[in-house]
C-alpha cells in the first residue's frame, strides 16, 4: 500500500540522470565556478583562485552524490564529523586537478565554442523528448540536481576540453602492433598440467593435541576470543502502512485533490508535424514552390531533405507540445492541420515544417480516476498521521525518560523487548544501520552501562520509524578457556596441519624435481590427476598464477610448482606442456587500439602528477 514510500529513492530513470549529472561533474568538476570569487578562498592555484563558496558549491555535489546513494544509511555517515572533513577535503582535491587540468589545456590552445557546447547539450539522449531536445525536460533536471544553465554549459565546455586533451594524449603514443601480438598471446597461452592435491582437512584430522597445548594457544591468543558487548532493548515501532487502515477519503477530499490537480490529469493539445530541411535558402523557396503548387510534402521529403532521420519517415519528426517545441518551429506558429510554413532559419540550413495532426487537451473525468484519487490521498493522510505519531511520541519519550510506558499510551504500540544480542547479531526488525548506531554509538550506554535515556525518533526508509532504549548491557569481555575449548583445539590442530603440511608438500616438490617424485609420491598415498588445459584468462586465482609463474618446461622434461586452493589445501603442479596463444588481424588491432587508449589515460594521469608537482598551490579556509 505505501509502495510509493519505499521505491520512490530507487527510481531508475532518477539514477541514470544522475548518473548523467554526475559524470559530467565528475570528468569536469565545478570548471564553470572557476572564476575569480570575492570570498575567502579555500585554495589558490597558479594564481588562479578557488573561493569557499565553489568548494561549498563542490561539497554540496559530492554530499548530494553519496544521499542518493546510500539513501536512510547516509545520515550514519552524515553524523561522522571526520567523515565529512574528509569528503570536503576530497572535493577540493578534485577542484585543483580540475583547475590545473583547465590551464594547461589553455596552454595548448585547446577551446570548446558555444555551438559545440549547444550541440552537446541537444543531444544529449535524457534532454530529449522523442528524439528531440526538449528544454522543459533540460530545465527540470538541471533544477532537480541544483545546477544553472550557465554552470552545466561551462561544465559541459571542460568536457569537451578535457576530451581534446584525453585525445592528444591517446593519439600521441603509438603501441606497436608486434608488442600488442606479443602480449596478447602471452594473455591467451595455453598450459597443460597435472595436478595433486594435499587436503588440509585430511592432515588437520589426524593430529592430536595436550591440555598445555590448548592452554598455551589460548593464552597467546586471549584477544582472538573477545565477546562482544550485548544490549538488551526495549522498543516501539511505528510503521507508516499501519496508519492506512486508520484513515479515510471523503467524497470531498477526493474532489478536492482532483480540483487542485487537474494538470496531473490533463493531457495538453499535441500536434505532429513533418519536416523537409535543405542546405541552401534558394533550394528551401524551390521547394516551398513545388509544395505551394500541390507537391507531395512526404514524397518531397524522402526525396530532397537533408535531415535523414525525418527523410525516412516521409518527413515525420512526432508528436510535440507546444512547451518542447524549439524556437524555428515555433517561429513556424502552425496551428491549423494542413498549414505549411514559410522557409525558415535553422541551425544546419533552411527548414519548411507541416502541422499534419492535431489532438486537442483532454482532460480524464473524475468517475475515470476517482479510485486512484482515493488511494492518493488516503496514502498522503496516513504519511501525515505517521509523521504526527512520530512527533507525540518523540514528545513524550524525551520528556519521560524514565522507560517507554509514556510512548506506549500516546501511541496505542505496544513495547518490544529484545533477548540479548550483539552489533552483529540485531533482530531482523531492528537491523537497520541508524537503529544499530544510536543502540552502540550514540547516548543509550556509556562505560557504566545504560544511562537510562529513551532514544529520539529514528526514521528508518521513510515508512518506518523507533524509538527505544537500552534495558541492560554487557561490555566487552575475553571469554572463558572452557567456553572457546572446541574452537581452540581447532585452532590448534589447524596450526599444526599447516605446520606438517608446508613440511610434507616441500618434502615432495624437492623429490619430483631430483625425478624421485614417483616413489615419493606413492609413500604418501596421494598421485596426479589427468591432464587439464589451463588458461589465464578469464580464470584469474593463486593457482593459475602458480601454473603461469612456472618456466617453460624442456625437452621432455616437466617443471613443477606448489600453490594454495581456495580451501588451504596444498596442490603439486606438472607442468607438462606450453602452447602460444593466438590471435587473429581483427584481434591485434583491437588489442593495439586498447594499449593505445591505456598509454593515453596513463600519460594524463603523470601530466596530472607532474602538473601538480609544478603548481603553486596555496591552501585556504576549507571549514
Amino acid at each position: 500500500m505505501m509502495d510509493n514510500l519505499r521505491t520512490a529513492a530507487n527510481s531508475p530513470v532518477l539514477k541514470i540522470v544522475l548518473a548523467l549529472i554526475i559524470l559530467s561533474f565528475v570528468l569536469t568538476g565545478v570548471g564553470g565556478y572557476l572564476t575569480s570569487g570575492t570570498d575567502s578562498y579555500a585554495a589558490e592555484v597558479n594564481g588562479q583562485t578557488i573561493s569557499r563558496t565553489q568548494l561549498e558549491q563542490a561539497f554540496q555535489q559530492e554530499r548530494n552524490t553519496l544521499q542518493e546513494q546510500l539513501g536512510d544509511k547516509f545520515s550514519v555517515l552524515a553524523s561522522d564529523e571526520q567523515s565529512m572533513k574528509q569528503i570536503r577535503s576530497q572535493a577540493l582535491e578534485r577542484l585543483i586537478n580540475n583547475v590545473l587540468i583547465e590551464q594547461y589545456s589553455r596552454e595548448l590552445g585547446l577551446s570548446a565554442s558555444d555551438e559545440q557546447v549547444k550541440d552537446s547539450i541537444r543531444n544529449t539522449p535524457y534532454f530529449q523528448t522523442n528524439g528531440k531536445f526538449d528544454n522543459n525536460k533540460y530545465l527540470e533536471l538541471l533544477n532537480r540536481f541544483n545546477f544553472s544553465p550557465d554552470i552545466f554549459a561551462e561544465q559541459t565546455r571542460q568536457n569537451l576540453i578535457n576530451q581534446q586533451l584525453l585525445m592528444v594524449f591517446s593519439g600521441s603514443e603509438i603501441a606497436l602492433s608486434g608488442e600488442a601480438k606479443l602480449n596478447a598471446e602471452l594473455l591467451l597461452q595455453k598450459r597443460t598440467v597435472r595436478l595433486a592435491t594435499l587436503e588440509l582437512k585430511k592432515i588437520q584430522a589426524q593430529q592430536e593435541v595436550t591440555d598445555k597445548d590448548l592452554q598455551d594457544y589460548y593464552v597467546r591468543n586471549k584477544n582472538s576470543f573477545i565477546a562482544p558487548e550485548e544490549v538488551k532493548v526495549s522498543y516501539i515501532k511505528m510503521d507508516a502502512v499501519n496508519e492506512m487502515d486508520k484513515v479515510s477519503a471523503t467524497s470531498a477530499d477526493i474532489d478536492t485533490y482532483y480540483e487542485h490537480n487537474l494538470k496531473r490529469y490533463t493531457q495538453s493539445e499535441q500536434k505532429k508535424y513533418s519536416l523537409i530541411q535543405l542546405a541552401t535558402e534558394t533550394e528551401a523557396k524551390v521547394v516551398l514552390d513545388e509544395l505551394n503548387k500541390g507537391a507531395d510534402f512526404g514524397k518531397l521529403a524522402t526525396k530532397k531533405s537533408t535531415d535523414k532521420f525525418s527523410a525516412k519517415n516521409n518527413g515525420n519528426i512526432g508528436w510535440m507540445e507546444a512547451d518542447s517545441l524549439p524556437e524555428e518551429m515555433k517561429k513556424a506558429n502552425l496551428k491549423e492541420k494542413g498549414q505549411t510554413s514559410s522557409v525558415i532559419k535553422v541551425p544546419n540550413g533552411f527548414a519548411i515544417f507541416h502541422l499534419d495532426d492535431v489532438k486537442p487537451q483532454i482532460t480524464k473525468p473524475l468517475s475515470e480516476i476517482r479510485p486512484e484519487i482515493e488511494k492518493i490521498v488516503k496514502q498522503e493522510k496516513a504519511v501525515d498521521a505517521f509523521y504526527a505519531l512520530q512527533q507525540k511520541v518523540s514528545d513524550v519519550a524525551t520528556s519521560d525518560n524514565e522507560s517507554l510506558a509514556a510512548a506506549e499510551e500516546v501511541s496505542g504500540i505496544k513495547v518490544v523487548t529484545t533477548n540479548w544480542f550483539d552489533r552483529n547479531n540485531v533482530p531482523a526488525e531492528i537491523n537497520f544501520n541508524s537503529v544499530i548506531h544510536a543502540i552502540f554509538e550514540g547516548n543509550l550506554v556509556d562505560g557504566q552501562g545504560p544511562t537510562g535515556t529513551n532514544s529520539d525518533v529514528i526514521s528508518v526508509d521513510g515508512d518506518r520509524a523507533f524509538v527505544l532504549r537500552v534495558d541492560n548491557y554487557k561490555p566487552e569481555t575475553v571469554q572463558p578457556f572452557e567456553k572457546v575449548k572446541e574452537q581452540v583445539v581447532e585452532l590448534v590442530k589447524r596450526q599444526k596441519a599447516e605446520k606438517q603440511l608446508q613440511i610434507e608438500s616441500e618434502r615432495l616438490l624437492a623429490a619430483l624435481k631430483e625425478g624421485k617424485g614417483e616413489q615419493a609420491m606413492k609413500d604418501a598415498d596421494i598421485h596426479f590427476g589427468e591432464s587439464q588445459v589451463i588458461q589465464r584468462m578469464p580464470q584469474n586465482n593463486v593457482l593459475v598464477d602458480a601454473v603461469f609463474a612456472l618456466p617453460q618446461p624442456k625437452k621432455d622434461k616437466a617443471e613443477y610448482g606448489l600453490a594454495k586452493n581456495n580451501l588451504d589445501d596444498v596442490v603439486l603442479i606438472q607442468l607438462d606442456k606450453v602452447t602460444p596463444g593466438v590471435i587473429s588481424g581483427e584481434q591485434i588491432k583491437s588489442m593495439t587500439d586498447g594499449y593505445q587508449s591505456e598509454m593515453g589515460n596513463a600519460m594524463l594521469e603523470s601530466l596530472l602528477i607532474s602538473l601538480r608537482e609544478k603548481a603553486k598551490i596555496k591552501f585556504g579556509h576549507i571549514e
